[in-house]
């Protein structure tokens, strides 16, 4: 029998070059690879770039709270998007200083209150992406709800 791995507690990921620039393809444990590269002149921008992918999995580890807590509330959602800013810094590294997300959400049952409280559980406890980027990102999240 193959010994499974727990994904709550280890992951792994490899990256493996493809090009003589740096094209990379990403996998993580079997999942559909990802194209990773990065800006001319260094890379021929045909993947995301790693601060790319951060900015996707900030929000999708938002949205994947937020939604969860309001489910678990028996609210109904009819729809979630979330558009996210990253504001890089000047000098290197040129990671994020900022970083602005806007969800749009529709239900016709999801308060202003409702969604305040789930977005805090996020931010306080339940979405790791965000926790490791606290004290070095400012994180402003902004919201809109459709009914």
């Amino acid at each position: 029998m193959e010994h499974q791995i727990d994904k709550s507690k280890e992951l792994n990921a490899s990256v493996k070059l493809i090009n003589n620039k740096l094209n990379f393809t990403g996998t993580v444990e079997g999942n559909t690879p990802v194209s990773i590269d990065y800006i001319a002149p260094l890379g021929d921008n045909m993947g995301y770039t790693s601060l790319e992918l951060l900015l996707l999995s900030l929000s999708s580890c938002l949205g994947s709270s937020v939604l969860t807590f309001l489910r678990r509330m028996n609210k109904t959602i009819a729809a979630c998007d979330i558009h996210s800013k990253g504001y890089r810094k000047q000098e290197h590294p040129t990671g994020f200083s900022r970083i602005v997300m806007d969800i749009h959400l529709t239900s016709a049952d999801v308060t202003e209150t409702d969604l305040m409280k789930v977005i805090k559980l996020s931010e306080d406890t339940y979405c790791p992406v965000w926790s490791m980027l606290k004290g070095n990102v400012e994180v402003e999240v902004l919201y809109n709800i459709n009914s």
